[in-house]
């Protein structure tokens, strides 16, 4: 153990825990084992990741801190004290020294084959929720709040990692651990910012839950892929269920709602009512919808996600998107604990579906758009939805 290890563990008996939850012996010992050359964060993140812009504002780095070095400002990691060099926080990044087949491989025991248009799936289904209080507030189907609720109600899980709203900002996503029904059901619906899912699994921590759901972005479920593929237990092991949001664009706040919906168009935020992208930008109010072609909002959007390959969430254990269906939802059902937790909330009646054939235009987009991002340039001016 290195000098500074000794005596840290010597004037420390009493408080051998990091901010969440960590022992420091476990942390050092990880980060020996990682590398015999450790890389602090100004020497990987800071210059590779952040500089470029290429970050995805997950908050993985953060979480996994062990000494508290880092915090979570303006949709980025910022260095607060001096890096111990421990290297987790680039082991964790989905930016940096990112492989895609690598997670493939710790997920499905396989890389995608070429056909796989948009990764490894198990079944493909058109689904609907059937809840009342769900249809209410549904984005398109609804189907990812039901299965949230279905678990919640059935014991499955204890809490779910979601995306809320900013009580002073409309739409402005503010990422937290709901843990009751009330809290499932007011996070539902799509935010087009940047929303760091991974930041609550310190209270998932705190809060000692055990089996919890994730909802996230493509970006976000790679990042809780490259923990659990760097041994960091104490996060991930509750998690127990990844629903991905299918992606093409996010947005910055101030560039999108108060720049150009407000500014531009005049629409007041706080009238806004629902969004939601059908070919264009659907903007509805209680005087009607305003439609804005996407030509139009592609310069509000971040830069980090011009480089992003994955449309369909494919590392989630269930990937959903609405693919310009109305009132339903396209679900890519991926790994057996997924096919699990749909199959029994099928059969409890909890969501319907109907046959896939009438979502041709559907899977025709799907593959159209997933091809886009595996193939598309990068860097480009262009970025991809947090939700």
């Amino acid at each position: 153990m290195d000098t500074f290890f000794k005596s840290y563990v010597s004037t420390n008996q009493d408080s051998l825990k990091w901010a969440n939850g960590y022992n420091l012996y476990t942390i050092y010992t990880y980060a020996t084992f990682m590398s015999s050359s450790k890389i602090g964060f100004e020497e990987s993140l800071a210059s590779k990741v952040l500089t470029p812009e290429r970050c995805v504002g997950c908050g993985a780095c953060v979480v996994v801190c062990p000494f508290g070095c880092l915090e979570y400002a303006e949709e980025k990691p910022r260095l607060v004290k001096e890096c111990k060099l421990c290297g987790l926080c680039a082991k964790v990044c989905p930016r940096y020294e990112w492989t895609f087949a690598k997670a493939e491989d710790f997920v499905f025991g396989r890389q995608r084959k070429p056909e796989e248009d948009f990764g490894i799936y198990r079944r493909l289904v058109i689904a609907q929720a059937t809840d009342d209080r769900v249809l209410k507030v549904r984005q398109d189907g609804g189907v990812a709040t039901a299965l949230l609720l279905f678990a919640m109600e059935k014991g499955l899980i204890d809490g779910a990692v979601v995306s809320g709203t900013d009580p002073v900002k409309p739409f402005y996503p503010v990422p937290k651990l709901a843990t009751t029904t009330g809290d499932i059901l007011a996070a539902a619906g799509t935010k087009y910012f940047c929303s760091p899912n991974l930041l609550p699994l310190t209270d998932v921590v705190a809060q000692k839950k055990s089996n919890v759901a994730l909802v996230g972005t493509p970006c976000k479920i790679h990042a809780v892929r490259s923990m659990q593929m760097a041994g960091i237990k104490k996060p991930t092991a509750p998690l127990k269920f990844l629903i991905g949001l299918m992606c093409s664009e996010c947005f910055t706040y101030e560039g999108l709602m108060e720049n150009y919906i407000r500014g531009k168009l005049g629409i007041g935020l706080a009238d806004i009512r629902k969004m939601n992208i059908k070919g264009k930008m659907l903007v509805t109010t209680d005087a009607g919808v305003t439609p804005i072609p996407l030509a139009e909002v592609k310069q509000y959007a971040r830069k980090s996600c011009s480089i992003c390959k994955d449309f369909s969430s494919e590392l989630a254990d269930i990937s959903v998107g609405g693919l310009g269906l109305d009132g339903w939802t396209f679900t890519i059902i991926r790994t057996e604990k997924g096919e699990e937790l749909f199959s029994a909330a099928e059969k409890a009646g909890c969501v319907t579906t109907k046959p896939l054939e009438e979502g041709a235009f559907a899977m025709s987009l799907l593959t159209k758009l997933s091809k886009k991002k595996r193939e598309g340039p990068a860097p480009v001016q262009t970025a991809a939805a947090s939700k």
